[in-house]
């Protein structure tokens, strides 16, 4: 049953992935269709940030009296509404109302199992369960660019990814029995000194900024790729999404390739192997080639994304102890999408006064401080 049980952790960090590209690739028929500004993606987004934020805060209480079984099916069941009501929403303001439902799932579910299995699985399960994540980030956009090309409806697409969430929310709810709720006896799962002190523990403030930057980094990535390579390379909507999802194609492969490296290597390496093949893949973007290379320099960075967030995540109880993993966790997830809540909006600030091209400028400004905030927490906490 153990094994079964990791089954449906796996279909979980699916149903995680699969909304997070949507946005991105949909965006510039959406822009046009609802005559809204380039920023207005960013302020959807943004909503979403801040309402996982809180749910991310709350995650360590929730989650001990509800158990994460229950919290990951509720949050799914929260998120697949959301997406029903982004399809049949005709205004930037509708998107921004169910942004809300949307925010707070996610940050439900992540928190609770990105612990779960901090605590539980091995490093390569941690990366492998991410590269789950990663084919629901790659399978959406795919969705939607069919659904922008063959019925020219972005609202297809999110309808489409709501229905896929419903029926994994189902197996969730037929399966609670298979997870254990949190108990006072489980020693490894005791709540430490709470949030406050455990912000006091050496390493974990680098840390949360490292978070914070990373989640800038892939957001900002994902979420204006499609733009991107329109206004550099002048292609369709539906080209653009489906060159756009090649992005969160390398962070899947790249994680599924970790999986087997990961516990050899530790943790500590692969965060620096990440954060150096990342910037490597964004500085392809930097340069001013052709359509080809740019499509190769967003594969090159999602491949050094891909084990950075698993790593730091997995690393979290070795570093700062069992008691406190919840706790951080949680902030963890809160100052990573505090990154996406701002960071995103801000870069559809600067293009619509400057230009879209400072696209690769603005991630490799992330990438370098998240690489220097690592070696911070790695110093601060002592491990060799």
């Amino acid at each position: 049953m153990f094994s079964f049980l990791l089954a449906i952790i796996y279909v979980s960090f699916i149903s995680l992935g699969l909304p997070d590209s949507l946005l991105g690739s949909a965006w510039p028929l959406m822009q046009t269709e609802l005559g809204a500004p380039l920023s207005a993606a960013g302020w959807i987004s943004m909503t979403i940030s801040c309402c996982t934020i809180f749910s991310s805060l709350i995650s360590d209480r929730v989650t001990r009296r509800f158990g994460t079984g229950l919290v990951t099916a509720v949050s799914v069941l929260l998120t697949a509404a959301a997406l029903f009501g982004f399809s049949v929403s005709g205004s930037v303001l509708a998107l921004i109302l169910f942004a809300i439902p949307y925010g707070l799932g996610a940050g439900g579910v992540d928190a609770a199992l990105n612990n779960y299995v901090a605590l539980h699985y091995s490093s390569r399960h941690m990366s492998w369960l991410h590269c789950f994540w990663g084919v629901g980030a790659s399978v959406s956009p795919y969705i939607m660019s069919y659904a922008i090309s063959a019925k020219n409806s972005w609202e297809t697409g999110y309808r489409t990814v709501s229905f896929i969430q419903i029926a994994l929310t189902a197996v969730l709810f037929l399966t609670l029995s298979l997870w254990k709720k949190p108990t006072a006896n489980n020693a490894d799962e005791k709540a430490g000194g709470g949030v406050m002190n455990a912000l006091k523990i050496p390493g974990v403030k680098a840390v949360l900024i490292s978070f914070f930057c990373y989640c800038a980094l892939e957001t900002t990535a994902g979420l204006w790729a499609s733009s991107f390579i329109i206004s550099r390379h002048g292609i369709s909507e539906e080209r653009a999404a489906s060159f756009a999802s090649l992005f969160y194609l390398g962070i899947t492969a790249g994680r599924f390739f970790n999986g087997f490296i990961a516990d050899r290597f530790g943790d500590k390496t692969m965060i620096r192997i990440g954060c150096t093949v990342a910037s490597a893949g964004i500085c392809c973007i930097l340069l001013p080639f052709g359509l080809t290379f740019t499509v190769i320099g967003l594969v090159i960075t999602g491949l050094g994304c891909a084990p950075i967030y698993p790593s730091v995540i997995h690393s979290t109880p070795d570093h700062f102890g069992a008691e406190n993993s919840q706790a951080i966790i949680g902030v963890q997830m809160a100052s990573a999408y505090s990154g996406s809540l701002l960071m995103p909006p801000l870069f559809g600030i600067i293009a619509e006064n400057t230009t879209v091209n400072l696209y690769p400028v603005y991630m490799l400004f992330f990438a370098l401080l998240m690489f220097f905030m690592t070696e911070t927490a790695n110093i601060r906490t002592k491990k060799k």
